[in-house]
């Protein structure tokens, strides 16, 4: 088995209430049509967390991320108390990152400092667009006008480290509508940028009742043009999704444990973790519903990665990085041999769809392009 001791651990903190559901979101939120115990719900989570202590074994937490929902809807009052308990329970790293999700409307969250002053040091603010079409076709709740103050507004507070969420695909979306909504982005001068496109998934609205998107062939314009756009402007797609300005180059550090397969507590309605236990490794989940999570938070799903699903997992998530993971991730995270592996990848790099050289596992360009081509190799047989 692996030794959990060289496996870092994150803490995932969700939550689950918004203003409004988006219609295209498929998480897990509920829109705050009534008043919010906040306090019970951070008292909750600390009672959570206490249920896997057990799972720490010994290491420190290298980053936090609280996501939901909205976790800007969470008063400060609620911030403070949270974080006490937090740091009376678990050791943080000295450099340990934590980010908040935020919705660029300016009337659900307190001042930017005061994030700052609770410990919070990465922000991530969900633009999507700074188009006011394009954000009333998503459903959104700011315009274009928060959108552009919350990020100045965030920026004068303090935080070096920021992220801005757009998304590219939306209804009616022309090229020159998505490179539009890049510019601006980098014009403001943010260091990190998550560009994807929007996917339309069951149990949604616009599943439901599917909007006019742009066909195949403005959706690879958009792209391809995007990311010479990003380049162009100093900015490095290190992940399928992400781009980090290269001068202060500030990759997701909780995403990048994700992706290089490390370990995550999760609190909060309908969060999910992943542990490696001395017998084995699990995923787990928390109840959906606030009010069921609230009364047994320690209703977890435990869930066995069995070992014949570690290829296909461990891949799904390092070659989504552009330069992979090192190869020794391999063995010390799933405790497998590198000869479990190694058929597949020597087929896919023959096909000049995984790079092998050096220490790293990762795709060509080419198989980067196709990546779920060449995930399907390390599916299990049935």
């Amino acid at each position: 088995m692996p030794n959990p001791n060289l496996i870092p651990l994150s803490l995932y903190i969700h939550i689950p209430w918004c203003v409004k559901k988006c219609p295209y979101c498929d998480f897990n939120s509920h829109e705050s049509r009534t008043p919010i115990d906040f306090v019970g719900y951070v008292d909750a989570l600390l009672d959570d967390l206490k249920t896997q202590l057990s799972l720490v074994q010994g290491r420190k937490i290298a980053t936090i991320f609280i996501g939901g929902g909205t976790p800007s809807l969470l008063p400060i009052a609620q911030y403070r108390q949270l974080f006490a308990g937090i740091n009376a329970q678990l050791t943080l790293t000295h450099d340990c990152e934590i980010t908040m999700e935020a919705n660029p409307a300016t009337v659900e969250h307190a001042p930017f400092h005061e994030y700052l002053a609770v410990g919070i040091n990465r922000l991530s603010l969900g633009v999507q667009s700074f188009q006011t079409q394009k954000l009333a076709a998503l459903g959104r709740i700011h315009n274009p006008q928060q959108a552009l103050l919350a990020i100045v507004n965030a920026q004068q507070a303090g935080f070096k480290k920021l992220n801005v969420d757009l998304m590219h695909g939306l209804p009616n979306q022309t090229l020159t509508d998505a490179l539009s909504d890049l510019q601006q982005a980098i014009d403001l001068g943010v260091s990190h940028i998550s560009w994807y496109q929007l996917t339309i998934e069951p149990n949604t609205v616009f599943y439901r009742n599917t909007p006019i998107l742009p066909d195949d062939e403005i959706l690879v314009d958009i792209f391809e043009q995007g990311a010479q756009l990003l380049k162009a402007n100093g900015f490095v797609q290190y992940e399928v999704s992400a781009w980090s300005r290269q001068a202060d180059f500030q990759p997701s550090q909780h995403n990048l444990n994700y992706w290089q397969f490390g370990d995550y507590l999760a609190i909060g309605a309908g969060a999910h973790g992943k542990v490696t236990r001395p017998d084995g490794i699990y995923r787990f989940s928390k109840s959906r519903l606030p009010k069921d999570y609230r009364v047994n938070q320690s209703a977890i799903g435990w869930q066995a990665i069995e070992p014949s699903d570690l290829p296909f997992e461990f891949m799904m998530n390092g070659l989504r990085l552009k330069n992979g993971v090192p190869k020794q991730f391999w063995t010390q995270r799933t405790g497998l041999a590198w000869s479990v592996i190694e058929p597949q990848l020597i087929k896919l790099h023959n096909r000049g769809l995984v790079e092998l050289s050096g220490d790293h596992i990762h795709c060509t360009a080419q198989g980067f392009l196709f990546l779920n081509q060449v995930l399907q190799e390390f599916l299990p047989d049935d």
